[in-house]
């Protein structure tokens, strides 16, 4: 008789399916096949049957009679299957060959063996095998009814674990497109387990779709936070990683990379067979990025830093030190050090994938390195040789080049290279130059110094170079007295939701979506602007997300809390911590609360050492709206947060529920963000009564028509004034350009000979 419990029950014999009675009778069969050989304990198996608060008096009786009927069953089998009586309760006697869950874990251990092997071609075989004795959820039949037995989650858990050795077996092979279906049923059914993510991310990146796998990784880490309080464990991490640096391991399969692996001794030995099997043979791995260059527009950083004396091995010493700086902070900003040779080192911004903002970040990513080389020879005084002072010299340009994907390091050609080297030679120690094209698409995050070579020759703001002074604490947007033009209506929106949070003293969110450059920074300014008209109206409290900053999470809640306390990034330590004590002092009436605030919010006032151990960020948020509520209390309260896109998903989780979980103040949480925000989270602020969303569509062609005009009667000397980022237009613009969006940016001018043209983003 063989027994069937990987799916509903069954018992067959010479394939006839025996009848097994009624529904206790069945439980009684299927809990003892789930310890088959081994003594079940008659209280056991009452509890089993029924729920200690429904057990029935007749309940001993009820089994007995069971255990009855199955002997009857059983003795159809000639006496190799026995139900025996053995103190404290029953053992079924069975030979493990003959239930379909035993047969399904001595597959399983044998696959295991093969995997571990090297061998995923049999591991494959034999999983696959076990994986086939399943016909359904375990006992599905007595589940059904509301059995719901530990043993049969340890079995479902099992097949789980079994799925996860078969994909690693089968990725092995490099069948990464044929499980892919199946591994993206498993991850929706089951997103917090990480090895089946991981093994998704990798059939996807073999597939060539990169991005998919990076969303994947997105997905599971925003699933862990917000369920379980836990960042992805190390080898999901790592693989991320990987992803993004193109690790050539990734793409061969493990029997693959094990072949190629063999030592120069072992190919002259062995010699290959002259032709594989068909079923046995890897097939071929498609690259996901071709070989051939590809012109593209990046930014590349050279960095030279020269040691002013020293032996050859000291020198040696403080380039490799040198080159582990620039390294981590351009990886940090999202850069990839593409080459170094001797004391200069390539940084190349816009590869594998062009984003927003990388001239931004290339620039940001100059002064940290400036500012930890500065810090190098402090380090080497350690040591008992003296340390030589080191020389740093970095430029920055942006253009057109050949880029061409050699695995995780791109090669970069072209004549912007030259233009970089050229610039690199004018620098001094110490300094940042960029190109112009750099500063023209960074100049409302960072402050320049226009570099005259020849003084009384001004050449104009697009050419010659220009010296980086420092970054902008908050971004400048230099038209801030541009006209708004077709937002009224979205601006009375926005006045009426204020006008409701504080009438009715209930927290409100209202998310402003639109595409990178259609101006939401620039609307919320507006609302900003006409609402401290009537100062009285409200507070504003304004934080912006940077991407690829360092703390930038927290950055957002010190920018708002420091604006409130009339602090300073300038300000010494300790007067910000004083400055924090009075605001929370006019705020807070309880010592104890306000304590605790000034402990929490205290972790903010020097981000760049980072978050003391111990602090939880939860608690800081907790925290940070506190505050707002005791701010917002006294005075209805606006917090603005721009560009949310690019927050973490614990910020995200706590702005989207900031709305109904915080007290009933007159508080209006705004946020920009780009749609991207909604692939993450598809049902942002869905459902919530106090939420709402207001979306920024491209400017109509009147609407551009009447910008037009208004840019054409800017005087030359706004220009100047404007760092020449208003620009005369031309009056011929193409239609093409008023396809989609129609939206003009003004940050975004190409130049192209003595025409301007204002280009569309």
């Amino acid at each position: 008789m063989q027994f069937r419990v990987l799916g509903p029950l069954e018992a067959t014999l010479a394939e006839r399916a025996a009848a097994l009675g009624g529904t206790k009778q069945r439980a009684t069969l299927g809990f003892l096949l789930l310890h088959a050989n081994h003594v079940v304990a008659t209280s056991q198996l009452l509890r089993a049957l029924w729920p200690e608060d429904e057990m029935p008096t007749s309940a001993r009786k009820i089994l007995q009679n069971a255990v009855w009927g199955l002997r009857g069953v059983l003795d159809l089998d000639g006496g190799s299957t026995r139900l025996t009586t053995k103190a404290p309760g029953y053992m079924l006697q069975v030979d493990d060959e003959r239930v379909d869950l035993y047969r399904f874990h001595h597959l399983i251990a044998q696959g295991r063996a093969e995997l571990a092997a090297g061998k995923p071609a049999q591991a494959r075989q034999l999983l696959r095998d076990a994986l086939g004795l399943w016909r359904g959820p375990a006992l599905a039949d007595l589940v059904e009814i509301g059995i719901a037995w530990p043993k049969l989650a340890e079995v479902q858990s099992a097949r789980l674990d079994a799925l996860e050795d078969c994909f690693e077996a089968e990725l092995g092979c490099g069948r990464h497109q044929a499980v892919l279906g199946e591994l993206e049923s498993m991850v929706a059914a089951e997103p917090l387990r990480e090895r089946s993510c991981g093994q998704l991310m990798l059939a996807l990146y073999r597939c060539g779709r990169q991005a998919d796998a990076l969303s994947v990784y997105a997905r599971v880490r925003a699933a862990l936070v917000e369920d379980l309080g836990l960042e992805p464990g190390h080898d999901l991490q790592r693989l991320q990683h990987a992803i993004l640096t193109h690790d050539e391991d990734l793409i061969r399969p493990v029997a693959q990379r094990d072949r190629e692996r063999m030592t120069q001794r072992e190919r002259l030995v062995v010699l290959p067979p002259l032709a594989e099997p068909a079923g046995e043979q890897p097939p071929v791995v498609p690259s996901p990025r071709a070989a051939a260059a590809e012109r593209r527009l990046v930014t590349v950083v050279l960095v030279r830093t020269q040691p002013a004396d020293g032996s050859p091995e000291r020198v040696d010493e403080i380039l490799e030190l040198a080159n582990a700086v620039i390294r981590e902070q351009a990886e940090r900003a999202g850069g990839v050090v593409a080459a170094s040779i001797g004391s200069v080192s390539l940084v190349v911004f816009g590869t594998p994938d062009a984003r927003d903002g990388d001239s931004t970040r290339a620039v940001h990513a100059a002064l940290d390195i400036r500012r930890g080389l500065a810090g190098l020879p402090g380090t080497l005084t350690r040591s008992l040789l003296p340390a030589p002072e080191l020389a740093v010299r970095i430029a920055v340009a942006t253009g057109a080049a050949l880029v061409r994907e050699n695995g995780s390091l791109p090669s970069v050609n072209g004549a912007l290279l030259d233009e970089c080297q050229a610039l690199l030679a004018r620098v001094a120690p110490g300094q940042i130059r960029v190109c112009a094209r750099t500063r023209q698409l960074t100049w409302c995050a960072i402050q320049y110094h226009h570099v005259e070579e020849h003084p009384g020759e001004y050449l104009g703001d697009n050419r010659g170079d220009w010296q980086v002074r420092r970054a902008l604490d908050h971004e400048h947007i230099a038209p801030h007295t541009m006209p708004i033009i077709d937002r009224e209506r979205e601006l009375e929106v926005l006045r009426g939701l204020l006008e409701r949070a504080g009438h009715r003293a209930r927290p409100h969110l209202v998310t402003v979506f639109g595409e990178a450059g259609i101006g939401k920074t620039r609307f919320v300014m507006e609302f900003e602007r006409r609402v401290a008209v009537h100062a009285e109206t409200a507070r504003f409290l304004v934080g912006r997300v940077r991407p690829f900053a360092e703390h930038n999470e927290l950055a957002v809640l010190a920018e708002t809390v420091f604006s409130y306390c009339g602090a300073t990034h300038d300000d010494y330590l300790e007067t910000k911590r004083e400055k924090l004590a009075g605001a929370l002092q006019r705020l807070v009436a309880g010592e104890e609360e306000r304590a605790w605030l000034l402990s929490r919010l205290g972790c903010l006032l020097d981000l760049p050492s980072g978050v003391p151990a111990g602090v939880d960020v939860g608690d800081l948020l907790r925290a940070w709206r506190c505050f707002l509520e005791a701010v917002a209390a006294r005075r209805p309260l606006v917090v603005v947060i721009d560009d949310l896109h690019w927050a973490g998903e614990q910020l995200l989780g706590f702005v989207e529920d900031m709305a109904e979980s915080a007290r009933p103040v007159p508080l209006l949480v705004v946020v920009t963000a780009r749609p991207e925000l909604l692939e993450r989270r598809p049902g942002w602020g869905g459902g919530q009564r106090h939420s709402a969303t207001i979306t920024l569509d491209p400017l109509s062609d009147a609407a551009i028509d009447r910008l037009l005009e208004y840019l054409e009667a800017t005087t030359d000397r706004e220009r100047a004034d404007t760092g020449g980022l208003i620009a005369r237009p031309q009056r011929d613009l193409p239609d093409a350009r008023r396809d989609g969006t129609g939206t003009l940016v003004m940050s975004a001018l190409d130049t192209a000979g003595d025409d301007w043209r204002l280009r569309r983003v």
